[in-house]
Parts: structure tokens; sequence; C-alpha cells
């Protein structure tokens, strides 16, 4: 019969449990699939954020007394940057112990790593979808808590941007879509500079969406150039007008969406450096001053040996260095 005893066990120390949690498969999130997020882990908690003209960069740190990183002339914008605490806590019984190894054919160690590997899946589940929130964030210029109301970065506001949108007017027959897409288009290439992209795509809330394959001008577009038939089926996947690849996003959190009614996102692809998460090591002495990394668990005994608490972590912060290039759509 297991104890708690054999939590002493090097299975269940901070490299360990963190290196499960981090194995663990990450749940299906489309900006996860998307590769679009770049991650690099930080040794602080907040990190100091350069606009240049248009272009946010991560300052890089250097030796005390180290000559710095020589600039040009162009006047810059320094701004502190704290990445976000994202604690969560889970509960091992004492009773969820006991009379682990009922078929004897597993060790105490691996069938109890069983019932921890349960909760960490889990909570690395919602660890994934609050990054995958924030990200949505980054990638609109502002994230947000889980409240969906909590500001956490504004990257117009701390950078004296201003988003740019266009209006599709997707409830006007006779709107001239394409030309419309083209503008917005060119909007993103002007914020964009000198910086080549390699395709732009557009994830759309589920009405801005519905509400796009139904125009009439894009209708006609494929009935001019497309299968007909392939109208008449399910576009959610996505599909190309334009020059562009259209796409609906699912997602919702505490009953908010990810995208709002009636909106999407229009993003080139392929820019370097556009998109990244930066992780801070979490908040325990083994880890101090360490390179962050994405997840930490932790477990710690109860008082009198009533069971064991699992605390598993990520400190992340998203940003988009071009902000200003991605086109907000409106319908």
């Amino acid at each position: 019969m297991a104890t708690l005893d054999i939590f002493n066990d090097d299975a269940f120390s901070v490299t360990s449990l963190t290196r499960a949690i981090n194995d663990v498969p990450f749940q299906p999130q489309r900006i996860a699939q998307l590769g679009w997020f770049s991650e690099q882990g930080v040794q602080t908690t907040a990190m100091m954020l350069e606009r240049r003209g248009t272009s946010i960069s991560l300052v890089p740190t250097a030796t005390r007394g180290a000559p710095a990183t020589p600039k040009g002339t162009d006047k810059s914008k320094l701004v502190p940057i704290g990445t976000v605490h994202l604690p969560q806590r889970a509960h091992v019984s004492a009773d969820e112990v006991q009379n682990v190894r009922a078929f004897g054919t597993e060790s105490e160690v691996q069938t109890i790593s069983n019932i921890v590997n349960l909760r960490l899946v889990k909570m690395r589940r919602d660890l994934d979808t609050t990054i995958e929130w924030q990200r949505l964030g980054a990638l609109k210029g502002q994230v947000l808590d889980s409240d969906a109301s909590s500001v956490l970065l504004d990257m117009f506001t701390v950078f004296g941007l201003s988003q740019q949108s266009s209006d599709l007017a997707l409830n006007v027959d006779a709107t001239k879509v394409r030309s419309l897409c083209v503008e917005a288009k060119r909007k993103m290439e002007i914020a964009l500079g000198a910086l080549q992209y390699n395709s732009i795509r557009v994830l759309c809330d589920q009405d801005f969406f519905d509400a796009f394959v139904d125009h009439p001008a894009v209708q006609k577009a494929w009935d001019n150039f497309q299968d007909r038939q392939l109208l008449q089926q399910d576009l959610r996947g996505g599909f190309q007008f334009a020059g562009m690849y259209w796409e609906e996003y699912r997602g919702t959190i505490g009953g908010h969406k990810f995208i709002a009614s009636g909106e999407a996102y229009m993003v080139p692809e392929g820019v370097p450096d556009l998109f990244t998460t930066f992780y801070a090591p979490a908040d325990w002495m083994e880890t101090v001053n360490t390179i962050g990394l994405p997840y930490y668990a932790k477990q710690e005994l109860e008082r009198f040996n009533k069971g064991v608490e699992i605390e598993t972590q990520s400190n992340p912060i998203s940003i988009c260095t071009r902000p200003d290039a991605i086109i907000k759509l409106t319908s």
C-alpha cells in the first residue's frame, strides 16, 4: 500500500514535475497551431521594450560596466513591461493514494504519477487557454485578463500608436469588397515599412465570416473563378479571396468571445519577430534568476500528511512588435 512518503521520491521533485507538465500535449488552439508567436525565456519578471519609429523590440541586458549597444540617432522610447503571474493549485488527498496497486503491474511511483498527471493535464489545459487568450489580445493590441475587461498591456497606449481599421460594409450589397480588402492590405504594408511578409491570413468572428461568405461580391467572385459547389460546403476552415486566406476563429473564455462579434483581424505572416511570448521564471527559490520556462510544477505535503498540494504556474507576456500592422476589419 502506498504512503505519502512516496512523494519524497525524485519523480515528484520540481524538476520532474516541471518536465512532466511541459511534456503534456497542449490543447489544440489556432494561434498556437499557426506558430506565429516565438517563445523566449527571460531571467527577470520585467523587461524593457524599446520603440524606435514604429518598431518595438526587447532591449538586451548586459554585464554591468560593459559598453552599451550602439544605436542610431533616431529618437526612441523605453517602456518597462512586466510578465503576468498565472498560478494554479490542485489537491491529491491521502485517500486517493490508498490501495493504488490494485493490479500489481505498476510500481507505487508509476501509479501515483498517473494520479498527479491527471491533475497536470487539466492545469496545463487551463494555462494553454489563458496564454491563447493573451496572444489574441497581443494580436489585437490589448492584452486583457480573464475577465475580458482588466487591461494587462495596451500596446497602443504604451507606445502612442493607434489601431488601423477598415469597414468592409458587408451589410451593403453594392460594396466592392475586393477593393476594400486591397485598401486594408495597403495600410498593412505601409505600417510594415521595409519588412517583408509571405502571406496574409484573416481571422474572423463567426458573424463576420458568415456575412463575408454570403456577400454578393464574394459569391460572384467564386461564380467566376471557382467551383460554385464549394460555396455550398462548410468553409469555416478557410478559403482564398483577394490574395488572403480567410478563416473563422472559434474560441471563448468565461463567456467572452476571443474575437468580438462582427470583427476580423488581418495578419501578415512570415514577418520576423512580429509576435513573441516571453516567460519569466517561477517565484520559487529553486528558479530564482534562471531562464524562464513556459510551465512549472511543484508539490508540497499538507499538514499532518493529509494530502499533497500541487502548484503549477506560467509567467508569460505576449507582445506584437508592429501592432499598427494588424488591421482590424469590421462588417
